[in-house]
């Protein structure tokens, strides 16, 4: 049977956009379907565009394995497409003695992670690359920085379309049908297509869509949760070079401090769970943001916060349950052939895109 592509692809994020990428690198007619007029415009285009290390995930994880061997071959390929970015490093900050034993955790996750060059720091030594830092004692991640994660996505657009795929916007996912030879008939903005393979990957809309797809067992279908983190940039001079991060929160890494591509600090996100995408910035926790951010940095002036902008990720876990690793759920999973569905891809999916990419067309070979 002849197929209108080989291959299709529900969102067109950075993880969708990998995939993509990873599928046309095979020599694969690729389309990829993004119901928004731009790429990156959900979960892609509202993040602290963070490149992480891979220090706090489980040993063994799909975000352990993939943050690490996501980050590896993102330096060159940004470096390749001159894609901004900044390997500035991180400091994982202590700001008491009670939170030393906490941060010595993350280095031995880490260090089971095969994190490259991490180093122990006293406090003096933190203070020394950061003056002005509060720190008892510090973990140094010096492969951790910051990209232009837009510029990154119209490189991957870019390789998809250059290798003949097709990258079309405006043209939401409506329904799949598997064909009983294999394939699927996708319809997409008022339009029936067929297709050899099938990957979703529309982040907040993950749900949504695989309920969507005939035959998709419901038990196979997680229950989401939006998890909503604000941001606050400061008005007057960058404090510091570097990522600092206080110990992670319960469900997130917590609110951390970050010089942008811009050279302006930005602090965020928090975590908030909300019914809706409801992406508003409250003037009134410029306080609580402060009052955090003062314990690693004593010296943020009074009124010094604005409002910058709010995400929303796409949670497999509630509040105060264990924080779940990805899931990409291929045929053994649901029993669908040629079908590979993502759910819950956050953080650290952005860093993880080119090694899910690799993984999904793996799993579709």
């Amino acid at each position: 049977m002849s197929f209108d592509f080989d291959a299709t692809v529900v969102g067109a994020g950075a993880v969708g956009l990998a995939c993509g990428r990873a599928l046309s690198k095979r020599g694969l007619t690729v389309l990829v379907l993004e119901k928004e007029p731009h790429i990156g415009q959900g979960v892609s285009s509202r993040n602290s565009e963070v490149i992480h290390g891979g220090l706090y995930y489980p040993t063994g994880s799909l975000k352990a394995r993939f943050c690490v061997e996501g980050r590896r071959p993102l330096y060159a390929f940004l470096e390749s497409h001159k894609v901004d970015y900044r390997r500035c490093g991180k400091l994982v900050v202590a700001t008491e003695e009670a939170e030393v034993e906490r941060i010595e955790a993350i280095f031995r996750q880490a260090t089971a992670n095969g994190v490259e060059g991490l180093e122990h720091l006293t406090g003096a030594q933190a203070r020394a690359l950061e003056p002005g830092l509060n720190a008892h004692a510090a973990i140094l991640s010096p492969e951790s920085g910051l990209f232009a994660s837009h510029d990154y996505m119209l490189a991957l657009q870019g390789e998809i379309e250059d290798a003949g795929g097709s990258v079309v916007l405006s043209t939401p996912f409506e329904r799949a049908e598997p064909l009983a030879g294999g394939g699927f008939t996708v319809t997409a903005g008022g339009t029936a297509l067929t297709s050899r393979l099938l990957v979703t990957a529309p982040g907040l809309g993950a749900q949504e869509v695989a309920g969507r797809i005939e035959g998709y067992p419901a038990d196979w279908i997680p229950t989401g949760h939006y998890g909503k983190g604000v941001y606050f940039r400061l008005t007057g001079k960058a404090p510091f070079d570097r990522l600092i991060y206080p110990p992670p929160i319960p469900g997130a890494l917590g609110t951390h401090y970050r010089k942008d591509l811009g050279g302006q600090a930005v602090f965020g996100p928090d975590l908030v769970y909300v019914e809706t995408e409801d992406y508003s910035v409250d003037p009134e926790k410029a306080e609580e943001f402060a009052g955090y951010i003062r314990r690693f940095w004593p010296g943020l002036p009074e009124g010094a916060l604005t409002p910058d902008y709010a995400g929303i990720r796409p949670k497999l876990h509630g509040p105060g349950e264990p924080q779940p690793d990805f899931q990409l759920r291929g045929r053994d999973d649901h029993g669908i052939e040629g079908l590979v569905a993502l759910f819950g891809i956050e953080s650290p999916g952005l860093t993880s895109s080119l090694a899910i990419g690799g993984a999904v067309s793996g799993m579709l070979e």
